[in-house]
């Protein structure tokens, strides 16, 4: 298959997804997909073996769930608009408000469409949930820190009525990014100091995403126990989870190729036919370096040792000093471990660059190709 392109493993996707259904089994709560990261729709028919709904962000995330997951989302946005808020409305089943003022202007559209549903949706009643800031989590990385001081996410509790309007179900707290469950433990803590007053004023909680549990050192016990332990307390309360990385966690690779090799002041650098400010921004924005197969990251100006560059015209897209057990050649294959979630809904096309195709690996150990992208893709986002 030309490179470059995502393989999606699907034996690799079903264990993580047979592991998430056997948390929420057991601990009694419910566990959705985050479209913000994996949206590969094509396995949506796998994923609906194993759960039922999944979370949008966005008018298109939402109309992707419910056309093509075949149920209404759960959908947060820190700010909702007049234009987009009627196909939200009509695509989800929760809808959760980033503050009161969001709520006040939109609320009272949900409280009309549940007192008079649409043909399009006329069993649907959408839940309206606020989204809450415990002002605590343990994410070291600011740029995706949801609790960080200032942050323009969620309401704090001394900004909270002691008596929450009537239509308000529901609270969504997100403090997590690939955490394990002793930082959800802690967590859930301050959670319980700062919002439990609430809680009889409730029907659901969502604990949001970040909750890494297919990782393998990911204490999946302790993430049941916590939960059961909370459901024993608010007996009353729907739990949910909604995970964006866990599902695809180390589900598939992104394979490339190298296209040239230059050097400048004794620096090599192997061009390759993808980019990371194009494929894979995480790379430059945390920086984040993922592991490279059969290579070894080490310092720059490690004898036989190459930079990786993309084939942008940024400046600084490129990752790292890696050493190969081989000198490297034009055609050789750099596949890039774990690069299913996040980095295949972050692709752009700036410059043109397209995005890499995306292929599944059947159980059979057949090669599927699910997309390809061509010259069309890339002008019709102009149109």
């Amino acid at each position: 298959m030309q490179t470059p392109y995502y393989l999606v493993e699907e034996e690799k996707l079903r264990r993580n997804l047979a592991l998430i259904k056997d948390v929420a089994d057991r601990s009694g709560a419910e566990i959705i997909l985050a479209f913000k990261a994996f949206a590969l729709w094509k396995t949506f028919p796998i994923f609906r073996e194993y759960i039922s709904h999944t979370t949008a962000s966005s008018p298109d995330e939402a109309r992707l769930a419910l056309e093509e997951f075949g149920s209404p989302a759960h959908t947060y946005s820190p700010a909702y608009t007049e234009h987009d808020f009627p196909e939200i409305l009509r695509c989800s089943s929760h809808i959760t408000f980033n503050s009161l003022s969001q709520f006040h202007r939109f609320g009272p559209m949900v409280e009309q469409w549940n007192a008079h549903p649409s043909t399009l949706n006329p069993q649907l009643s959408t839940s309206i949930g606020l989204r809450v800031n415990p002002e605590y989590s343990e994410i070291e990385t600011e740029l995706y820190n949801p609790c960080a001081p200032g942050s323009r996410f969620g309401v704090l509790a001394e900004d909270l009525p002691a008596q929450l309007p009537a239509a308000i179900e529901g609270f969504h707290i997100h403090c997590h990014c690939e955490s394990g469950a002793d930082a959800f433990a802690r967590t859930l803590v301050h959670i319980i100091n700062k919002f439990s007053p609430w809680f009889p004023q409730l029907k659901w909680i969502n604990f949001g995403g970040g909750h890494l549990m297919t990782r393998k050192d990911y204490d999946v016990e302790l993430l049941i126990h916590t939960l059961r332990d909370f459901h024993a307390r608010w007996p009353h309360l729907r739990m949910i989870l909604e995970p964006g990385s866990a599902f695809a966690w180390q589900s598939g690779p992104l394979v490339s190729s190298v296209v040239d090799i230059v050097e400048n002041h004794g620096i090599k650098t192997a061009i390759l036919d993808v980019s990371f400010t194009c494929h894979m921004p995480d790379c430059l924005e945390m920086p984040y370096h993922p592991d490279v197969r059969g290579a070894e990251l080490v310092p720059e100006g490690t004898d036989s040792a190459y930079r990786l560059g993309g084939n942008s015209c940024l400046s600084g897209d490129f990752m790292g000093t890696w050493r190969f057990p081989h000198e490297l050649k034009v055609g050789d294959e750099i596949i890039f471990e774990d690069m299913i979630h996040y980095t295949t809904v972050k692709t752009t096309t700036f410059n043109g660059v397209h995005h890499p195709s995306i292929a599944m690996k059947r159980l059979d150990g057949k090669v599927e190709l699910l997309r390809e992208f061509h010259y069309e893709d890339y002008r019709d986002r102009m149109d």
